[in-house]
């Protein structure tokens, strides 16, 4: 997608993935290098547990990696929200006006999504 293109809609339907140019950058864009370099080590922990399944490992096993693996996409989600919350929302309750509910619901509704998973 080129900087000219207007930014998809999320797959939730109710926020905009990339802001609509109302930042220069995401929150998160300090920590880019240690959040994907925890995300490809998930990456890894998900094939790891498909050649587990395939090689019919003990279903204990397996379920142990699979807490782990949760943990660890739960441990990047509260550094992402964290991220979020002390950048994006904390500019735009600063700016006040329609951008900081937007900004305030968007991370109510994260929240919320996060406690239900």
């Amino acid at each position: 997608m080129s900087m000219s293109e207007p930014a998809p809609a999320s797959t939730t339907g109710d926020t905009v993935a990339a802001d609509e140019g109302m930042h220069a950058h995401h929150g998160y864009i300090a920590d880019k290098t240690a959040y994907l370099k925890r995300l490809k080590r998930i990456e890894g922990q998900a094939r790891g547990l498909q050649n587990m399944v395939d090689d019919e490992k003990y279903c204990i096993d397996i379920l142990t990696q699979i807490s782990a693996m949760t943990s660890a996409l739960e441990s990047v989600a509260l550094g992402l929200l964290n991220d979020h919350l002390n950048h994006c929302v904390v500019e735009a309750v600063a700016e006040g006006g329609p951008v900081a509910e937007q900004k305030l619901k968007e991370a109510t509704d994260a929240i919320a999504r996060l406690v239900r998973s």
